[in-house]
């Protein structure tokens, strides 16, 4: 499966999302990591041009609640809606500080599916 690491916004801290895309990476999960001050415009195109079966994202700014439902809005513009993360609001989970990396690839596991894949 392939999952897309985004860091959204201005926020510069992109450690956590390097340390979480190496333990996904290492569980055998093919990452494509976008980089920092991706937009959101930019993070959905990836999504879509990388065909991954789930978008994770590390934001330290402040900004979801601006940041995420715009892509939220872009990836159903473009018809990105089988995504298994995406809940009614659009995230499935959040990690915050603290979190395991154990506790994160244990949630990929249970919850990821390749697209295509029932659940």
């Amino acid at each position: 499966m392939r999952i897309l690491i985004a860091k959204p916004g201005l926020d510069g801290h992109d450690r956590g999302a390097k340390v979480v895309a190496r333990a996904l990476r290492d569980a055998g999960y093919e990452i494509i990591y976008t980089g920092l001050h991706q937009t959101p415009e930019m993070i959905a195109a990836a999504a879509v041009q990388e065909d991954v079966d789930a978008i994770g994202l590390s934001i330290l700014s402040g900004a979801h609640n601006v940041l995420l439902p715009r892509l939220m809005d872009l990836l159903r513009q473009q018809g990105v809606e089988d995504i298994k993360v995406l809940q009614a609001a659009g995230i499935a989970a959040i990690f915050t500080p603290g979190s395991s990396l154990e506790e994160i690839v244990t949630w990929v596991r249970e919850h990821v599916k390749p697209r295509g894949v029932a659940a």
